[in-house]
């Protein structure tokens, strides 16, 4: 038996125990075909993603809270890592495919900008300014793995795979997620339209209940360890959440997490979507807005906003000028751009070009070339 047949019975194999409505391992596409390997395509997508470069740099990229002095505050990464484990929690209970689960969970936001989502609305104000385009982390995901990553040929993941990291967008809370049936050309449809059309972007649905999953799987991560990060940099007491909320989730991350995954998992086993109770979408709804009000509007002071407001202002302009110039011992050129191919360098305009490097880089790294274009 040769490796392909191997592969072939082995995914049956696997699929075997998968529900009606999950995707099987066979059910795949890439823009770009290949040989099937031992592993599934969905496996192989996680391969690909843990072993890129920009993989590495989650490490140090802001989930709510940048340079604080505490070692057990969250970084990007143990976010990331949270929601996979959520994810394939919940995906193995109602039996979907958890490789792909995993895939999109582990790519879903390695379009994140240094400094969170305020670090994201910085470069979204430069692109519309320079661009007339909308800059968005989920989007910048899907860039960074077609486009960018391996020297600019990209990465050929499962178009399954960079659907589910489009539509994660764990900031629209839905009450139902239901797959929307699309192909190659309309995923690629919905990526384009989303730089021109940011609200219409946010009503993408992923195409597999894996993709459904690990959207909701997302706030699930965030919520409760969320508050716990604030309540031990002494910036908040769980004491204040409103005691309805508490009575419905708890108040301790564990028990945040644990009721709303029996609860997904109780009203969508052998159902072709994903869905809550009415009372814990009502809770999750309140918890998250209690959030935003209490822990991520004030995560950053004014000055602070300020200072990287200016500074990522500041260095946009001096990368553009640098590029202009053909300086090419500069950092954009040494790190990023000789490390590119001719597609890349000939297919992105120079604007483009600076909103990925700065996109792609770590919160202390920023932090560096601020001081250095300042000093």
């Amino acid at each position: 038996m040769n490796t392909l047949e191997l592969a072939k019975k082995n995914f049956l194999l696997i699929d075997k125990n998968l529900q009606k409505y999950a995707r099987k391992s066979l059910d795949f596409h890439r823009f770009s075909e290949e040989e099937l390997d031992i592993r599934t395509p969905f496996s192989r997508d996680c391969d690909r993603i843990i072993h890129s470069l920009s993989y590495t740099r989650y490490i140090d990229k802001t989930q709510v809270y940048s340079f604080k002095k505490n070692d057990h505050i969250q970084k990007r990464i143990v976010h990331v890592q949270f929601v996979s484990k959520i994810a394939r929690t919940i995906g193995r209970a109602l039996r979907l495919n958890t490789d792909l689960i995993e895939a999109i969970a582990l790519g879903h936001d390695i379009g994140h900008t240094p400094l969170g989502h305020f670090g994201e609305s910085i470069l979204n104000e430069i692109a519309m300014e320079e661009l007339g385009e909308y800059f968005a982390h989920n989007i910048q995901s899907v860039r960074h793995y077609m486009y960018i990553e391996n020297q600019g040929k990209g990465l050929n993941l499962c178009i399954e795979t960079l659907d589910g990291i489009m539509c994660h967008n764990g900031e629209f809370l839905s009450p139902i997620y239901k797959p929307m049936e699309k192909d190659k050309e309309e995923f690629l449809r919905e990526y384009k339209e989303s730089y021109k059309d940011i609200k219409k972007s946010h009503t993408y649905f992923p195409m597999t209940l894996e993709g459904c999953v690990v959207r909701l799987s997302d706030i699930i991560a965030y919520l409760g360890r969320d508050i716990e990060d604030a309540e031990s940099l002494g910036l908040f007491n769980k004491k204040d959440i409103d005691p309805n909320i508490v009575e419905v989730l708890g108040d301790s991350n564990r028990s945040i997490v644990n009721t709303i995954i029996l609860d997904i998992i109780k009203n969508s086993i052998d159902k072709p979507y994903i869905k809550m109770s009415d009372e814990i979408f009502k809770a999750i709804h309140q918890l998250k807005k209690f959030n935003y009000e209490h822990i991520y509007n004030p995560s950053m002071n004014s000055e602070d906003r300020e200072f990287y407001k200016a500074g990522i202002k500041e260095l946009y302009k001096y990368y553009l000028k640098v590029i202009k110039k053909e300086e090419k011992e500069n950092l954009i050129y040494t790190l990023f751009l000789n490390t590119q191919e001719e597609k890349y360098l000939k297919s992105t305009t120079d604007e483009r070009k600076v909103l990925d490097f700065i996109a792609g880089m770590t919160d202390a790294f920023l932090l560096r070339e601020i001081e250095k274009i300042s000093d």
